[in-house]
């Protein structure tokens, strides 16, 4: 395969041209950090994943991920748009697993052909700090009546931390705005630095959905239209505290509506065992192929 191949495909998306975009290159093993990162930021989008090996490695295939501001060591979109492409174009199976290898640790996908759906199971959940609702409002430019106090304001990681901020209504997520100052203030001390809010409303007013955004502080990806890794943290969360008086899971996250990328999320979640069992799904629509020059 040449080496300066890449695919576009659109991941979490019910048709093309919606959910997160994302760039995969196939044969990156000789690529420098610095390439890898340039080759993000060229492609402007929140993720570019490189695919290391086209052969397995220990059982799987060996994956990089940056974002325009870094590498990431686990990321969800890039890891369902990633194996979508190594099972489709580089190493075609009918096998249901794939594996990918991050630095965060190895995430299986399985493919079910039935729902065209690929689903990832992550990681066990960590739980960091709780935080003030009132500089969580501040930081959303909200008021602390956005905020629904029955539940924590948490930090909580599947491979990457996020601060989950619960809301009242469809309402206060559509007018949160990150305050730079305020946020900035919010995150100094804290694990997590990316904030991802929900509410337990739908945008499509449709029955076992919940609606969520991620905002970053970053002038290249101010908001992400679909994030699998936050969605994961959403499930042990929701598991953790029975969120509206959920005991396990199986939802749908509607994410991307504000920015026109509607990106529909499959979650699904339970404790067994005393363990976490999460998976987080969804379709990977490809868009295109290109060659560097």
């Amino acid at each position: 395969m040449n080496k300066n191949l890449f695919y576009i495909v659109d991941v979490f998306a019910e048709k093309k041209y919606a959910g997160n975009q994302l760039a995969v290159f196939c044969q990156a093993g000789d690529f420098t950090d610095e390439e890898m990162q340039t080759l993000t930021q060229e492609m402007h989008f929140s993720e570019s994943t490189f695919i290391i090996s086209q052969k397995k490695v220990d059982g799987g295939y060996p994956v990089r991920i940056f974002t325009p501001e870094g590498e990431v060591p686990f990321a969800g979109h890039p890891t369902l748009g990633t194996a979508h492409v190594i099972r489709t174009f580089i190493a075609p199976t009918q096998e249901e697993e794939i594996v990918l290898k991050y630095k965060a640790g190895n995430i299986p996908v399985i493919y079910q052909p039935d729902r065209d759906v690929y689903w990832m199971k992550q990681l066990q959940p960590s739980f960091g700090d709780q935080l003030s609702p009132s500089k969580a409002a501040a930081a959303l430019s909200l008021g602390i009546s956005d905020i629904d106090e029955r539940y924590p304001i948490e930090e909580v990681s599947t491979g990457l931390p996020f601060i989950l901020v619960p809301l009242k209504s469809l309402q206060g997520l559509q007018r949160a705005r990150l305050k730079l100052d305020d946020y900035e203030h919010f995150v100094k001390d804290t694990w997590a630095k990316f904030i991802f809010l929900f509410c337990p409303q739908s945008h499509e007013n449709a029955a076992q959905r919940v609606s969520a955004r991620m905002l970053t502080p970053f002038p290249s990806m101010p908001e992400d239209p679909a994030t699998g890794s936050a969605n994961g943290c959403l499930i042990a969360y929701i598991l953790r505290h029975h969120y509206e008086g959920i005991q396990e899971v199986d939802l749908c996250c509607e994410q991307g509506v504000e920015i026109g990328r509607p990106s529909l999320l499959y979650l699904q979640g339970k404790i067994q065992d005393g363990s976490f069992l999460i998976r987080v799904g969804g379709k990977v629509k490809t868009i295109a192929r290109g060659e560097l020059m």
